[in-house]
């Protein structure tokens, strides 16, 4: 089905795949290149197991309203207010509800934007775990040549996975900030290299593990951090680690810069149905098919913040918390989100083991002032559901 301003979005040219990678942020081209942003740029394949994963399919499909604005709403209206490109609900490997909108179909791969900073910690973990990362309390420097010398390399990886290098970035995606200068720079052609482009934004304006600020940066060194501590691309050591664990059902693709180094901080594709299963092993703290892929105390350390801290929801104003690359609900009860620009989201809550898997196409990156509908659907699945 289509979705809303759907003849905005591209309905009458078949919701074209832009030629370019910028032009999939514009409107008409954004469910086309949201949808093939692999084959925009040079991507590396993450290749699906032998076997994919079972999940069952709930004997009637979910049904549920929930209240926003003082108004009661289904998820039908949801969709017919949201541009969401896919939307599912998955409560212990059972699919309770799978949408797609926009002539969008289960083998379409999704663009993660950031949610990729999630599965990048999660690599982090497994490095850990593996001995190939000695500590979390090391600095970058000593795993990344280029970052000698630099306040970068002197930020530990912890305070990396936390946000709070203490380095100053500008992400505000108008074009002109720090990200968007990071983006053009890495995918130069003949560019200076991913370790001495992130190299170049070095100034420090706050001590490490002290102040919280969002930079991609900061997960672009994890990623450049976790290649060279394993002498392994990230799409190896995701096919290996993480998909062939969790039994994804289809290939994933992860873009690669100019130097052929996987974006970290952003642009991993899969489907619908493999986003679920990921957040399902997060739900499980880690857990697939009766294997441990992730640390569980990885995952927990990952998912929680600690109350009164500069990470705790609240803090500086601001409503989500944060832990390893991963923003943290308020309230008692452990919920977890990952988040990208322009509406992708995935909502984990362990307790029930229900996710929420979102892609969409929203025209503002972020800020969108009916964006938090989708919170209070949320809400409402884990009191009914959870």
């Amino acid at each position: 089905m289509d979705g809303p301003d759907a003849v905005a979005h591209g309905l009458e040219r078949g919701y074209p795949v832009p030629g370019v990678a910028p032009q999939a942020r514009r409107q008409p081209f954004m469910v086309g290149g949201f949808s093939h942003f692999d084959t925009l740029l040079a991507s590396r394949r993450v290749p699906r197991p032998v076997a994919a994963s079972g999940l069952a399919r709930a004997e009637r499909e979910l049904a549920l309203s929930y209240v926003h604005r003082g108004e009661r709403r289904t998820v039908e209206a949801y969709l017919e207010r949201h541009p969401a490109t896919g939307l599912l609900v998955l409560r212990d490997g059972v699919i309770l509800l799978e949408r797609y909108r926009y002539g969008r179909r289960e083998a379409h791969r999704f663009t993660s934007q950031s949610m990729a900073k999630t599965v990048t910690a999660m690599l982090v973990g497994i490095a850990v775990a593996d001995g190939k990362i000695r500590s979390i309390d090391d600095p970058a420097g000593a795993y990344v040549r280029e970052f000698a010398g630099t306040e970068l390399g002197r930020t530990p990886i912890l305070a990396l996975l936390q946000m709070a290098s203490g380095l100053a970035f500008t992400e505000t995606y108008d074009g002109t900030d720090d990200a968007a200068r990071m983006s053009r720079e890495l995918w130069q052609a003949d560019g200076a290299g991913t370790g001495a482009v992130l190299a170049g934004f070095d100034r420090r304006e706050a001590a490490a593990g002290t102040r919280w600020l969002y930079a991609g940066r900061d997960t672009a060194a994890l990623g450049l951090v976790l290649a060279r501590a394993t002498g392994k691309s990230l799409a190896e050591l995701l096919a290996t680690g993480i998909w062939g664990p969790i039994g994804a059902e289809a290939d994933a693709a992860w873009v690669v810069d100019a130097s052929g180094q996987e974006a970290a901080h952003c642009c991993l594709s899969a489907v619908l149905r493999d986003w679920g299963r990921l957040g399902l092993l997060l739900a499980r703290d880690g857990e697939a098919q009766g294997r441990q892929v992730v640390p569980r105390d990885w995952v927990r350390a990952a998912t929680t913040a600690e109350p009164g801290s500069f990470l705790a929801p609240g803090a500086g104003g601001r409503f989500y918390g944060y832990g390893y690359q991963t923003w943290i609900l308020p309230g008692a009860r452990r919920q977890f989100v990952l988040l990208g620009i322009h509406g992708q989201a995935m909502f984990v809550d362990p307790q029930a083991r229900l996710v929420l898997v979102h892609t969409a196409v929203r025209v503002r990156p972020t800020g969108d002032p009916d964006a938090g509908e989708l919170l209070s659907l949320w809400r409402a699945l884990v009191a009914q559901e959870g």
